[in-house]
């Protein structure tokens, strides 16, 4: 149980606190609700950008890491389709450090041309590193546009093309940053060694002055229904051809979604699930095997992916898994199958809890969601999927009709 206080200021800036006194140190973590799936299809990778670009200085502050460093702490952030998520942790007694820096670059980043410039050829570098140079790394790309038709995340949060970030201007970015990065659009979250009062009387000193700006509304375009299966094959210099199956799924706060997590892990969480079980270690169909979900807060994927052993074609890699999909629509799993993954996920989240800066991550996330409080009904919630309950949603999930497929095959250089 996951105990913490709640309190919103004037500006909308919603604050949670999470005291644990077991720890020196505190973390201070803010989540802005932007991610990729809010950009212009002709404007992709912005999120992402302003990843990079809230660590290059505010006007106060020209140097984001140093302050830190000299404070004892140390500081990082994360992008995903959803939101955009920066941590500082420190510790507890230099915390007023954390709330200078997050407020001061809440307040007004210190734009520049050179500022820009460098973190545009730092995005455009690790887009060519991640997704052009490295093997399999355009997979999302085409998995992405597969599956998706209408809703943004038919494209991966890195961005479509490194173009859209290369083209960026500073219209672009201050706009982007004048809409997104305000007090109404954001949630902080203080976990550790530290009190009710004291992060009070902080927000209010740091944060409680800045303007709130309008908080965004999303219209994003619903994805429609899958007909059919979607398939591609795409040829890259890559060691191994590789399988992915992609499967349209419920959002975040559906109450499926439990329910097809475990569905996922049946299938593939640990040498004794079922497709590494049967296809890699028994049939020595593949050399690797593996099923997740992408739990995206709009209805994502459930998405098994494979390599194929040597002298198996994709056809047969993707037959087999078929074969099994369908054995497991039709026989209900054993109580003691499911039990088993069900105390996996259990453990998970009670290790996940024992960290100060996963709690901090994890209670902004599920605010981010509708309630903070969310947090503590998760084992529960999926303590309560039976087996009739896996049963049922692999036979609404698991069907040719909602399945997105890309055979992604491997060309190697030929001399002539």
């Amino acid at each position: 149980m996951i105990n913490f206080n709640r309190f919103k200021l004037e500006n909308g800036l919603t604050v949670i606190v999470h005291e644990d006194h077991s720890t020196p140190m505190a973390a201070v973590n803010v989540l802005y609700n932007v991610g990729s799936k809010d950009e212009p299809e002709n404007k992709t990778g912005f999120a992402h950008l302003f990843e990079h670009l809230m660590f290059s200085g505010s006007v106060n502050i020209e140097d984001f890491d140093d302050p830190v460093q000299r404070a004892g702490g140390d500081s990082n952030a994360f992008t995903n389709n959803d939101l955009t998520n920066f941590y500082i942790t420190i510790p507890a007694e230099n915390i007023e450090t954390a709330f200078w820096l997050e407020s001061d670059r809440m307040l007004e980043l210190g734009f520049s041309e050179k500022g820009l410039e460098v973190q545009r050829k730092v995005v455009v570098e690790e887009f060519k590193e991640t997704c052009l140079n490295r093997p399999y790394g355009d997979v999302w790309h085409h998995l992405s546009e597969l599956a998706f038709k209408e809703h943004p995340y038919k494209w991966p949060t890195i961005g479509k093309i490194p173009k859209h970030i290369e083209n960026a201007t500073m219209e672009d970015v201050r706009h982007f940053y004048d809409k997104y990065y305000c007090p109404s659009n954001a949630i902080l979250v203080i976990t550790g060694n530290v009190t009710l009062e004291q992060i009070q009387e902080l927000s209010q000193k740091w944060f409680g002055e800045i303007p709130a700006g309008t908080k965004p509304m999303r219209h994003l375009p619903m994805e429609p229904p899958q007909a059919q299966l979607q398939k591609k094959t795409s040829e890259a210099k890559v060691p191994l051809d590789a399988l992915y199956m992609a499967f349209h799924i419920y959002e975040r706060t559906h109450p499926d979604y439990y329910k097809i997590d475990l569905l996922s892990d049946v299938l593939a969480n640990g040498r004794s699930a079922r497709l590494y079980r049967r296809l890699l270690k028994e049939q020595k169909l593949f050399t690797s095997i593996d099923a997740y979900i992408t739990g995206n807060i709009d209805p994502g994927l459930l998405i098994i992916e494979g390599k194929p052993a040597e002298g198996v074609s994709l056809e047969q890699a993707e037959a087999a898994i078929w074969e099994e999909l369908e054995i497991l629509k039709k026989e209900i799993i054993p109580q003691e199958e499911l039990q088993k993954y069900k105390n996996k996920v259990e453990s998970t989240l009670v290790f996940s809890e024992s960290s100060y800066l996963n709690k901090a991550i994890n209670l902004a996330f599920f605010e981010l969601l509708g309630d903070a409080n969310k947090i503590n009904e998760e084992a529960d919630l999926y303590q309560q999927v039976t087996v009739q309950d896996i049963h049922d949603i692999a036979n609404r999930i698991l069907v040719k009709e909602n399945c997105s497929e890309l055979f992604y095959k491997s060309v190697q250089n030929t001399v002539t």
